[in-house]
């Protein structure tokens, strides 16, 4: 099944992990990257690759600009690849798509992470699956808080194999992104009916009892204290995000 995928990227500023991804694509006939004119090497870089097509859009949102690369890039195949500049794909998980046989009924396929900090596999990383394989016609890509979701018209399936989440782009970066994202996922759980939420998010609703909890889940129950310094420093990664969340909570509740 291949030849019936094409994977699609979102970019800015990926240089330092742009070509970890896209070898990891070589198998592919065409990968399209949509870049938001990134003023580093990304661009250079994705070029670099002879299976590689770069188009460039002024960035306004992540839902409009996945559903750019979706619909207004000319992509032929029948099913996409949809992935972050930093999601890596594995041997087994290239055999998997290899061998797939989607059912009529079957719209797209979810995939579970393995996080990495610098390389190095994680027992507690805590990143959700997501649906990245869809039929093309099926999808569309909607906001939801502080990051975007694709619609899937039909049915979804797992995939078997992980993918990898190794992002190595500088902590300042890091920080500018958390800023963003806590700041809209604070707005997104003022406004929703509480009772609409699952219960990860209702607690987050109530300032400061997360990111202890966050803490010892990533540590304790998620084992990070075996991974060494890489599960310290993403464990005080997620506390200090949950910390920012409530901070931007407090800060809309002075508001009210």
């Amino acid at each position: 099944m291949l030849d019936q995928i094409t994977p699609l990227i979102l970019t800015y500023n990926e240089a330092p992990n742009i070509a970890r991804t896209l070898e990891s694509l070589r198998w592919a006939n065409e990968v399209v990257v949509v870049d938001s004119f990134s003023t580093d090497d990304t661009a250079a870089i994705a070029a670099s690759f002879p299976n590689v097509r770069v188009v460039q859009r002024a960035f306004d949102c992540h839902c409009n600009q996945w559903n750019f690369g979706l619909k207004e890039t000319s992509i032929k195949t029948p099913w996409v690849l949809a992935l972050d500049a930093d999601y890596i794909i594995t041997a087994d998980l290239v055999n998997e798509l290899r061998s797939l046989q989607p059912a009529e009924a079957t719209a797209g396929y979810r995939a579970r992470f393995i996080y990495c900090i610098s390389g190095k596999r994680l027992h507690s990383g805590i990143y959700p699956p997501v649906t990245v394989l869809y039929r093309r016609a099926n999808a569309t890509y909607i906001q939801d808080g502080h990051t975007q979701r694709v619609a899937i018209d039909g049915q979804i399936e797992e995939l078997q194999s992980p993918m990898l989440h190794d992002d190595r782009k500088p902590l300042r970066r890091w920080f500018e992104s958390q800023k963003r994202y806590t700041k809209l996922e604070a707005q997104k759980l003022r406004a929703a009916n509480p009772a609409e939420l699952n219960l990860v998010d209702r607690m987050r609703r109530w300032p400061l009892i997360v990111p202890p909890l966050a803490l010892f889940y990533c540590l304790v129950v998620r084992a990070g204290i075996f991974d060494g310094w890489a599960g310290f420093y993403y464990a005080f990664q997620r506390t200090t995000a949950e910390l920012m969340l409530s901070l931007y909570l407090i800060e809309n509740r002075r508001s009210n």
